[in-house]
């Protein structure tokens, strides 16, 4: 139970905003069109006169709207990103008017696979058009007007959030003032695409995935808890795992030579396998993992330089030492085509042992970091030439 938490932002509500209705569908990259459209979104702060104070919080691959704060004083755990977003923190709700939405394709209150298709009035499941990085861009600039903001202060996010990040940067140049994409690529490489894949095979094999068409009490939950791990070794580093797990057994002091859990890495990645079966949906995994695969950011000229020709936005881009799924030099890649374009941009590589976690795990350095762009790299406030 969460009582008297004076450092977050208390109790929060997530509200709902339907676009594309017939006949103005959304136009997606596949060709396809997709409408009505529902988007979960969550706002903390206050909107000031001008709405100049307005930062936009992108999530990464299963992440969702609830950014900070908490739907009951009883919730027990707090959301992915309630130490960046509150009074006083990193996205200091007491200056600015922060915005988080749940992706189109998600599972968390936007529309996705699970929902419902209205020429059907069945769960769309595979009839569900596959979404890009692009369009789920094209979804929040939606909210965004909606919202009657005319420009965005910051958009900013880790992992895919990172590509929204660079994708609203490409997209919606007179949009946003600043960007901040954090641990993030401008493409996938191989590898990451490979683990995507044997992930989405996981569920695609497991015999209750039916094609798609699963019930809520009959789930690919084997398959679906198979790719969060998989996932999950991704997102650690070596040290870390080396530091949190060594090769200590689980709870005996010899080993059983069969095939029980008995290693307390092992343990781990079977609880945060069913954990997730608990709050994901799988079919929302497969489209996701798709549209990563899907992004780069260099097409279709091939050349990155030439892409983000267009940019307007200040950057800051943020990675993390020990991040092998994202590494540092996709990061240096973003700021070096940036800086090619005359685009002011700022470049940090935090030294950390969490590996791609980082951005989820490093408070203190990140926000450092943040505070001080948000401050000084506003092209409103006069200060862009001290930061």
């Amino acid at each position: 139970m969460i009582t008297n938490n004076t450092e977050s932002i208390g109790i929060v509500e997530t509200k709902y905003f339907t676009f594309a209705e017939s006949p103005n569908e959304l136009a997606l990259e596949c060709g396809r069109k997709l409408g009505p459209i529902t988007l979960a979104y969550e706002t903390y702060g206050e909107m000031n006169a001008d709405k100049s104070n307005c930062i936009l919080i992108c999530h990464a691959l299963t992440g969702d709207a609830h950014a900070a704060g908490v739907h009951d004083p009883d919730d027990g755990s707090l959301p992915w990103w309630d130490n960046m977003i509150g009074p006083g923190k990193a996205f200091d709700t007491n200056k600015y008017f922060v915005i988080c939405s749940n992706i189109v394709g998600g599972c968390k209150g936007s529309t996705g696979p699970k929902s419902i298709n209205p020429e059907t009035n069945k769960p769309y499941a595979l009839d569900f058009p596959m979404v890009t990085i692009p369009d789920m861009v094209h979804a929040q600039k939606a909210l965004i007007d909606y919202l009657g903001i005319s420009q965005l202060m910051c958009v900013v996010g880790g992992s895919m959030g990172g590509m929204q990040v660079l994708q609203w940067a490409v997209t919606y140049p007179d949009m946003m003032r600043m960007a901040i994409p954090i641990a993030s690529t401008a493409r996938l490489s191989p590898q990451a695409i490979a683990f995507d894949a044997v992930g989405r095979q996981a569920i695609m094999v497991d015999n209750n995935w039916q094609q798609g068409n699963y019930t809520d009490n009959n789930v690919p939950s084997g398959g679906l808890s198979i790719a969060r791990m998989i996932g999950h070794i991704t997102y650690l580093s070596d040290k870390s795992m080396h530091s949190k797990f060594g090769r200590n057994l689980q709870d005996k002091d010899n080993p059983e030579y069969d095939f029980v859990t008995e290693f307390q890495v092992e343990s781990y990645l079977n609880y945060k396998g069913d954990v997730f079966v608990k709050r994901f949906d799988a079919n929302s995994y497969l489209y996701i993992t798709k549209a990563m695969d899907y992004f780069d950011l260099a097409q279709p000229s091939g050349d990155l330089k030439k892409e983000l020709a267009g940019v307007k936005a200040a950057f800051l881009v943020v990675s993390f030492s020990s991040d092998w799924l994202f590494p540092s030099y996709m990061s240096k890649e973003i700021v070096s085509a940036l800086r090619r374009n005359n685009v002011d941009v700022s470049y940090a590589e935090i030294q950390s042992d969490y590996g791609h976690d980082a951005f989820l795990l490093e408070v203190d350095s990140l926000s450092r970091l943040i505070v001080n762009f948000l401050e000084y790299a506003d092209p409103l406030n006069g200060h862009e030439d001290e930061y």
